[in-house]
């Protein structure tokens, strides 16, 4: 056998077992995905405003904002988006134009499907929560593993404020008061959530205009996005805008966030604009990779 069509052999092998590695991220991710779906299989009751007359103030306001009366509790969506994310510094943000599909049903986690970029810089995979574990792999051209993280403690500490932040965002209803979440007044625009979920512990200040639009959302994350590479309590968080209604529910249509909120270093390298959103309900989900797969 020639070198070439040893080499030629090899690169063959090697590629097969980038692909298959991939798929197995997918595989991974989408069975995520199917199982979250399944936590909104049972029947669901209806938004009474008596359940939050009980609230500090501006908790109260972002209820009855977000969630009409009468409207079907759901606390899991699916999300098609679009937008920008930046992969540099607040310097340089680099951002890259990107499309993502999102899983969120909080707190028990999410799956978000990305494909970001052009030409010979197309970035695709996933980040996630199980409720258990959590998860970044990305891809480079579908091809080159560039980005894998997660499967630690502190890692799935970090995903599970996510999941409570964007919690206020998409899905209002899993923040109603009950044994797992409370609130309180922070100031007369202020309210704080406290979500506690497996042993752990995630608060978040929602900031709440007169009529009770959530305009900007901010939790101290624990995170490692810092120039000391230190996992740490650091503030994370949005701006929310362009409300509209989805059956019953109204919910930004624009996000906008980062680390470093609300200081000199905040960087947005998240800017989402929402194209689809809808809630699943309590019976059989189509599948489809325009659902599962990046």
């Amino acid at each position: 056998m020639s070198i070439f069509i040893t080499i030629v052999l090899v690169i063959a092998g090697v590629m097969a077992g980038l692909q298959a590695w991939r798929w197995s991220d997918n595989r991974h991710a989408a069975k995520v995905w199917a199982d979250l779906e399944r936590l909104e299989q049972h029947p669901a009751s209806t938004f009474d405003p008596s359940i939050v007359e009980d609230l500090p103030e501006p908790a109260r306001r972002y209820f009855l904002y977000t969630i009409k009366a009468g409207t079907s509790i759901r606390k899991v969506t699916e999300i098609l988006m679009s937008g920008e994310i930046g992969l540099g510094t607040q310097d340089k943000p680099s951002y890259l134009p990107m499309q993502a599909k999102q899983i969120l049903a909080p707190p028990h986690g999410l799956v978000w499907n990305l494909n970001a970029g052009r030409g010979l810089m197309r970035i695709s995979g996933s980040d996630g929560f199980d409720g258990e574990t959590s998860w970044v792999r990305f891809w480079l051209m579908k091809t080159i593993p560039i980005v894998r993280v997660g499967g630690s403690t502190n890692h799935a500490r970090a995903a599970l404020g996510r999941v409570v932040a964007e919690a206020v965002s998409w899905t209002p209803a899993a923040l109603l008061p009950d044994h797992a979440v409370s609130w309180e007044a922070v100031s007369a625009d202020v309210a704080r959530a406290t979500v506690n979920y497996k042993g752990m512990a995630q608060t978040v200040d929602v900031t709440v205009a007169d009529d009770g639009r959530p305009t900007m959302v901010v939790i101290p994350r624990w995170s490692d996005a810092n120039p000391e590479k230190t996992y740490r309590l650091q503030p994370f968080g949005g701006f929310l805008s362009e409300f509209r209604d989805f059956d019953g529910y109204r919910l930004p249509t624009h996000v906008e966030g980062g680390d470093f909120i609300g200081t000199e270093a905040y960087f947005p390298f998240y800017k989402a604009q929402v194209d689809h959103l809808r809630f699943v309900a309590c019976r059989k989900l189509r599948r489809g990779p325009s659902y599962t797969q990046a």
